[in-house]
């Protein structure tokens, strides 16, 4: 009895250690992308505008197409995005002027290495930062989105910093947390300007930045979506006749961009932050969905 006991006691310490060396490779492993540091070229647009045009362009914007309020709030003013755990803390930033707000400190450079770059001052990656989409926003857009941020109404709210706990440094070492912004942001320069209109051109660019294609591919054909665990699938929204929207209307589809709903009375998960895109002008939803149905079919999941 004695010699199982010992034995037992053995396997148990030697679990221990598998555990413990488990997790210090986990935890270096992830240390090592989250300490990188990018170095990243800050291109500053030209002067930011003070007009109240480019103001209300800007909050159109964070508001509307950018959805900066889908994550920050609807004041700007940060909230956590999930209830702290084992995964970490992810919490979007207080914006504003307002006590614990980056306004108060923010320069021009930092907007734009913020929104196009997804690093830190000190060149870190952001976590929960969709800059791989804000990096094809033309210039002039991202002039009148600073514009905003710097003169919005300030809140006083105290955030904390995201941070990856033990189980989201797992699960970003075994490739199964695509979390890290500067990772996924490539370097480009500003895009053309088009001309805003109901057309395809103009309706890729917003497609572009708004974020479209970082969940239903370039080829809009959807597919699994790289995020937090029981992150809905994307829809094919190409004119597919197996799983795609080929019998779709002009109506439809402002319907589910502005209520959410599909054609066959479906609810869409507000993972599609259509409550956000709902505020789009009708010059915008009709030059989406001009460049929806220029795209070619393409079988699900092949984006």
């Amino acid at each position: 009895m004695k010699r199982v006991l010992r034995w037992s006691g053995m396997v148990l310490i030697g679990l221990a250690g598998v555990l413990v060396l488990a997790g210090a490779v986990v935890y270096a492993l992830s240390a090592r992308r989250l300490q990188r540091v990018h170095v990243v070229t800050i291109v500053a647009p030209g002067a930011i505008p003070t007009d109240p045009g480019a103001y209300e362009r800007g909050r159109h914007i964070a508001t509307a197409m950018g959805s900066c309020a889908l994550c920050h709030g609807a004041d700007l003013g940060g909230q956590l995005l999930g209830p702290e755990g084992p995964i970490g803390t992810l919490a979007a930033p207080n914006l504003t002027r307002g006590r614990g707000g980056l306004g108060a400190s923010f320069t021009d450079a930092d907007w734009v290495r913020a929104i196009r770059n997804g690093v830190h001052r000190d060149g870190t990656t952001f976590l929960v930062m969709p800059s791989e989409a804000f990096v094809y926003m033309n210039e002039p857009d991202t002039a009148a989105l600073i514009a905003y941020l710097e003169r919005m109404p300030p809140v006083d709210r105290e955030m904390p910093r995201s941070r990856l706990g033990p189980l989201g440094r797992t699960l970003l070492v075994l490739g199964r947390f695509s979390i890290l912004t500067a990772e996924k942001t490539p370097a480009l320069r500003y895009p053309e300007v088009i001309d805003p209109g109901p057309t395809a051109a103009y309706g890729r660019y917003l497609a572009n930045f708004m974020g479209c294609h970082g969940c239903h591919g370039f080829g809009l054909s959807g597919g699994p979506v790289a995020g937090p665990p029981n992150t809905p699938p994307a829809s094919n929204l190409t004119p597919d006749p197996q799983t795609g929207i080929p019998h779709w209307t002009e109506a439809d589809f402002v319907h589910a961009v502005r209520q959410g709903v599909r054609p066959d009375g479906r609810p869409i998960d507000t993972f599609m932050p259509w409550p956000y895109f709902a505020g789009l002008t009708d010059v915008e939803v009709s030059a989406l969905w001009q460049y929806v149905r220029s795209v070619p079919p393409k079988p699900y999941g092949n984006k």
